[in-house]
């Protein structure tokens, strides 16, 4: 739609009429709908406006009126749209991008950056039944929000949100999902084969960029398309960053690898360009014939007059179009829909270029193009970051290495196009001659460090603990099987929070120790991993990896100077002494263990806690001595089954320890993938928090009504009270009292309650992961704000619910028969004195609802039943003694 006039402002009426536009292929013989904006303001207050062929954007106040993107749901909805509409939705949608990241963070100028190629891709092609995959997948939040996800982009990366990457079960618009990257042609490939064999007739669109097309897959994909040759449309997004925006401390990286430089000269061919005027005006005047006159002069210009090495995408078989400016709509809606046209184009390759950031001054200028960011003020581009206590345990090993590398000139590091990820940005600084940055190519990376160490170099191969999963093979077969000493350092091992399960380094200690000449360790906090960073850095006759978690140190003290002192390959470590129970613990679990121990002392529990160390070898006496001296053993770690745990009961098993009378129990993560979200919540779903781990103990022990209590009882307090305060932030929250048997109980003073479903869906969303799996439901009530009334009726005063106060109604979780009818009443009524209360229970049968008056206060407890346990939460009253 047009806007008349050519700017927008803030808090301005809007009209919808209908007229006919100018001549416009995509709405001619058609009515259009278009927004109008009325104001009396001058141009001083414009917010966006065009400007000499270009849209401006002013991000200097509140976020603008976006009249256009406002009346676009899905992509149906922008068919009908003009250039001219399809220009200013992209400026409008630029502009929400920008004010939506600033108030979640996530991946910024990648998306920026495709503006208006997703508009393009939306408007021609029609989706869902032609398939878009992105990838990488963070450039996708402008398609998010053209695919009617925009309500919900406030939620992205948080728990129970969008993801930050396409994700197939969110959308069906999402048509691969892609966390990782340079898959995009393989699974579009395999998509327009399956298209073809099924007898449809849709298109398939691989966008790859922004570092993609670095990996080898993307070329063994080109190379198997020209050979299928399938109808396949292949978008390179070239932004001058073929490798990721790995920037230095001194500015911008340069882009690495051959196909960088080859790229930059077919854009900067003034000859090759006229051509493409050219070709573009020929195609105007011939119509039909325009495609066989338009390859005569591709190939002209790509065989003859450009680059050697530009033909490359010929050579492999795809027709090749470009380049194109990505940021002139009518250009990409031009190509789009010729090629949309072809009968049978075979696969095709539309080059386009691009500016990371495009449109956002901050991220422009920005060395990194602010490609991932936390919350940060839109006027400025200041990123909210939080100032810890502690550094990053990424920064702790780039420190720790950097000492290593001063002391031995033999070290050496390798990263696949993450420098800033893995800190090793840092270490290029200080040497930068020894610092090798590969592009995303994991595979690469792990044979390129295992040349390296045949030639008696000292490799340090850091990169994160999913993305290794993809050089796998090459560990195998070009590190291990050949015992060459090259060092992993993998990064987010672990739960990684909101970047969610594609991210997640669940499998590392599985797949690393079960290669046989592997050292496998990991630190418990950042002065091990110091520790560690030396011990790899001397084991010089095998290979040997090391992991560590996303996230900030512990504030544990520091080896001087930040250098570390090797540790005793295969030596753990105890560091609490006590009796029946030992927990053993491996890398940053060590924690969680020190703190179940701190809170079972609180019940007369002493338990022994040891630190492992290592996975490979195990220090197996520290085990036999842990299981001969204590009648429970439970190992704890943050990854997979199949890792340390494994490890320990098959020695266990094989020495005939299990034989006897222990009772061992291995804590791992559950086998499923975990949803991005907050990191306590993801540790909450995985049934590894400190709570988990001494309800298992209790268990254990005998005690399982304190085990419920601790998994059960504990958790439902702290998320009420994290839930309220989301929904009253000003409200402070504080525990009170102490958790007394099977009624635990502690004051929340509210406020007065008015977004209930709010409230409600927060509460339920979050208790759903820890409840028991045979608990059928969860009822809520809530005990709201009274106000005296004058009951004519009876004669005397009588109190009732203040107006707009709530009443929360029963949550169904889990699959179980229809509730009961009476549960679309209010489970909880109240007509006494101090009325704020919570009330949560877990019932094995559905409840039956009846009248019991409370004579201390009066109140009516409408609810009664089975229960398996009961939480009041109302300043120390047990109601436990009014239910049948």
């Amino acid at each position: 739609m047009a806007v008349s006039g050519c700017f927008i402002r803030p808090n301005q009426s809007l009209f919808l009429h209908l007229k006919h536009p100018r001549q416009n292929p995509t709405c001619r013989n058609q009515p259009c709908l278009r927004a109008s904006l009325s104001s009396s303001h001058g141009e001083e207050g414009k917010m966006i406006w065009k400007e000499k062929d270009e849209w401006k954007i002013n991000f200097s106040g509140e976020k603008p009126a976006t009249p256009l993107l406002d009346t676009i749901n899905y992509p149906v909805h922008m068919k009908n749209l003009s250039t001219q509409d399809l220009e200013q939705l992209s400026a409008e949608l630029r502009a929400d991008v920008v004010y939506s990241v600033s108030k979640t963070g996530g991946h910024l100028s990648s998306s920026l950056g495709v503006v208006e190629l997703s508009v393009a891709l939306h408007h021609v092609f029609n989706t869902p039944e032609d398939k878009i995959i992105w990838d990488v997948g963070h450039q996708a939040y402008a398609h998010k929000i053209l695919t009617g996800r925009r309500s919900k982009m406030h939620t992205i990366r948080k728990t129970s949100g969008l993801a930050g990457f396409p994700k197939r079960d969110e959308s069906i618009y999402d048509a691969f999902g892609a966390g990782h990257s340079s898959t995009s042609i393989s699974a579009g490939l395999g998509m327009a084969v399956a298209r073809d064999l099924l007898g449809k007739k849709n298109n398939v669109i691989s966008v790859i960029g922004d570092g993609a097309m670095t990996a080898g897959q993307a070329y063994e994909a080109m190379n198997n398309a020209g050979y299928l040759d399938s109808n396949l449309i292949v978008v390179l997004n070239d932004n001058k960053q073929v490798s990721l925006p790995t920037a230095t401390l001194d500015g911008p990286a340069t882009p690495v690898g051959a196909l960088s430089s080859a790229l930059a000269k077919l854009q900067a061919s003034t000859k090759f360009r006229k051509l493409r005027e050219a070709a573009k005006s020929i195609t105007k005047q011939i119509g039909g014939q325009a495609h066989q006159v338009a390859a005569k002069v591709d190939e002209y210009a790509r065989g003859m007059i450009s680059a050697p090495g530009s033909t490359l995408f010929e050579e492999l078989g795809l027709y090749y179009i470009g380049p194109v400016d990505g940021h002139d709509v009518e250009d990409l809606v031009t190509i789009f829909e010729k090629v949309k046209a072809m009968p049978a184009p075979g696969p095709v390759l539309i080059h386009i270029m691009t500016d990371k950031g495009k449109g956002y001054p901050p991220a422009e200028a920005a060395s990194d193009k602010m490609h991932g960011v936390v919350k940060f003020d839109p006027k400025t581009g200041q990123q909210f970051k939080p100032k810890p206590s502690t550094l990053t345990y990424t920064q702790y090993f780039a420190e720790s290495l950097i000492k290593e590398a001063e002391a031995d000139n033999k070290i050496v590091a390798i990263h696949a196009a993450m420098g800033g990820g893995t800190g090793l940005n840092y270490f290029q600084k200080r040497f930068p001659n020894r610092c090798f940055d590969v592009g995303i190519a994991e595979q690469h990376a792990v044979t390129f460090a295992a040349g390296l160490a045949t030639e008696g170099l000292k490799p340090f191969c850091a990169i994160y603990s999913s993305f290794l999963q993809r050089g796998y093979d090459q560990v195998i077969h070009d590190v291990d099987l050949q015992k060459l000493p090259v060092r992993f350092a993998m990064d987010r091992a672990g739960l990684v929070g909101a970047d969610g399960p594609t991210h997640c380094g669940a499998f590392d200690i599985t797949y690393m120790a079960c290669l046989p000449n592997m050292v496998v360790m990991a630190p418990s906090d950042e002065a091990e991993l110091m520790h560690m960073v030396a011990t790899a850095a001397v084991i010089d006759d095998r290979p040997s990896c090391f992991r560590f978690p996303r996230g900030n140190g512990i504030g544990s003290v520091l080896p001087s100077n930040n250098k570390g002192t090797p540790i005793e390959i295969g030596k753990g470590r105890i560091l609490l002494e006590g009796c029946r129970v030992a927990i053993l613990g491996y890398g940053s679990m060590v924690q969680q263990c020190l703190q179940a121990a701190t809170m079972l002392k609180s019940r007369d529990i002493s338990v022994t806690v040891a630190d492992a160390r290592f996975c490979k070898p195990l220090d197996t006496d520290l085990i036999k001595r842990l299981a001969n001296e204590h009648e429970i053993l439970i190992t704890v770690e943050e990854g997979s089954i199949g890792g340390f745990g494994s490890h320990v009961s098959h020695y266990l098993s094989l020495t005939g320890i299990l034989d006897g009378p222990l009772k061992l129990r291995a804590m791992v993560l559950p086998d499923r993938y975990i949803d991005h979200g907050s990191p306590q919540d993801q540790l909450e779903e995985a049934g590894l928090s400190t709570r988990h781990i001494s309800a298992t103990i209790l268990s254990l022990l005998g005690r399982p009504k304190e085990a419920l209590q601790f998994k059960v009882s504990t958790a439902v307090e702290d998320f009420m009270i994290d839930a309220l305060t989301k929904v009253y932030p000003k409200i402070r929250l504080k525990k009170q009292g102490s958790l007394q048997g099977i009624s635990p109980h502690g004051a929340i003073p509210m406020g007065r309650v008015r977004d209930s479903i709010i409230f409600h869906s927060l509460v339920s969303a979050r208790l759903s992961s820890i409840l028991p799996q045979e608990c059928i439901s969860l009822p809520i009530g809530i005990r709201v704000p009274l106000q005296k009334h004058n009951d004519t009726k009876a004669g005397h005063e009588t109190s009732r619910p203040m107006k707009g106060a709530p009443a929360l109604y029963s949550q169904h979780f889990l699959p179980s028969p229809p509730l009961h009818e009476s549960y679309k009443h209010p489970i909880v009524s109240s007509t006494g004195p101090n009325a704020d209360f919570l009330l949560v229970l877990l019932t094995f049968q559905p409840l039956q609802i009846s009248q019991n008056v409370n004579p201390i206060d009066n109140s009516i407890i409408v609810i009664s039943g089975q229960f398996n346990i009961l939480i009041v939460l109302d300043g120390g009253k047990d109601l436990a003694a009014y239910l049948n």
